[in-house]
């Protein structure tokens, strides 16, 4: 049997060394809110009476708050218009000139 959500959320826990809290804040960086006493639910093991599956949507919105709290607010797209933008013009002296030949000197 492969891995579940709720193993790869604790593995991630452990590997980056995340408390319940901090787990928690991330979660809201993407609008997703839970408690510590939730969370804790997904890390007991499987037989505890108050286990709780870890669903996709927990995970999936765990990892992209996770990526968030890593590299930081996702920027606004930049505009990739040109319309306003003048075209670069290349220096022609550069192209126009001609090339100079070395002497052979053998």
């Amino acid at each position: 049997m492969g891995l579940t959500n709720n193993d790869i959320l604790k593995k991630l826990r452990v590997a980056l060394k995340l408390r319940d809290d901090q787990i928690v804040e991330i979660l809201k960086l993407v609008d997703f809110n839970t408690t510590k006493s939730e969370l804790g639910a997904f890390f007991r093991k499987e037989d505890h009476p108050k286990y709780v599956e870890c669903g996709d949507q927990i995970l999936r919105n765990f990892l992209n708050g996770l990526v968030i709290h890593l590299r930081g607010p996702r920027d606004k797209k930049p505009d990739h218009s040109h319309k306003d933008t003048p075209k670069k013009q290349h220096d022609k002296t550069i192209i126009d000139s001609p090339l100079k030949k070395k002497p052979n000197i053998l």
